[in-house]
């Protein structure tokens, strides 16, 4: 890039959720043409908030993070009257043709992979985004006598993907040296989960004090059952 050029934000796509492999029918990634006056994300941890019997307050329990969201707003513009206005691809004049781009790049169902691509969005050295489409809010503006717009607004809100996988890969859902959540179905057992999990039943006094249970045999449909990791809790004697 030139000194003292602009440089835009980029959407790339891809054919592979390892982003090794661009999409070849988008021949090349799609640049806003004019980047946005900011952008934002959003950080979720996802809790469980719910009382115990008699108790006033709340001991939120960690259950997971969610992937981060990033959410750009932009306009595709065909009027004329904005400086430094530079569409992605020169052949393609109007907001119609560029916005069809765009969804090309970021929204439509590509034949190889049956599932519209992934994605990296990219500007500068600070964002880098590995990403899913997530959501796409469009706003038409200003139109020609015929009913073609001349502006479009668009808010699109991109999931984070890889992070996902990586989260998924470190919870490793056989692992016994992470906490786990388990949502009960009629039938479970809470010494059969425990086996599941740690490979072990003597495990089961911890499991339930952590719980506040005072029954093993009989579970409630839908509880939501923590199991935490053993090596970072000491074992009730009795239990082993």
């Amino acid at each position: 890039m030139n000194k003292g050029a602009v440089e835009k934000v980029r959407i790339f796509a891809y054919t592979d959720k390892l982003l090794q492999k661009l999409n070849g029918s988008v021949t090349q990634p799609f640049f806003l043409p004019l980047n946005p006056e900011n952008y934002s994300k959003n950080y979720k941890i996802e809790t469980d908030n719910r009382r115990g019997i008699g108790n006033q307050g709340t001991d939120p329990r960690y259950e997971s993070t969610a992937p981060e969201e990033l959410k750009l707003e932009f306009i595709l513009d065909g009027t004329g009257a904005i400086e430094n206005y530079h569409y992605t691809d020169p052949s393609k004049k109007s907001v119609k043709d560029q916005f069809g781009l765009f969804l090309k790049t970021v929204y439509q169902i590509e034949g190889n992979i049956h599932r519209p691509n992934f994605l990296k969005v990219h500007w500068g050295e600070y964002l880098m985004f590995p990403c899913i489409l997530s959501n796409l809010d469009v706003n038409y503006q200003l139109f020609e006598s015929n009913g073609d717009p001349l502006r479009i607004k668009i808010s699109a809100t991109f999931l984070n993907y890889i992070a996902s996988e990586e989260r998924a890969a470190r919870a490793r859902l056989e692992s016994p040296d992470l906490t786990h959540v388990r949502e009960t179905k009629a039938g479970d057992r809470l010494d059969l989960i425990t086996h599941d999990i740690y490979n072990n039943t003597k495990y089961l006094l911890q499991v339930a004090q952590v719980n506040g249970l005072t029954t093993f045999r009989q579970l409630d449909s839908g509880m939501k059952l923590r199991f935490p990791p053993i090596n970072k809790a000491p074992i009730d004697k009795a239990g082993a």
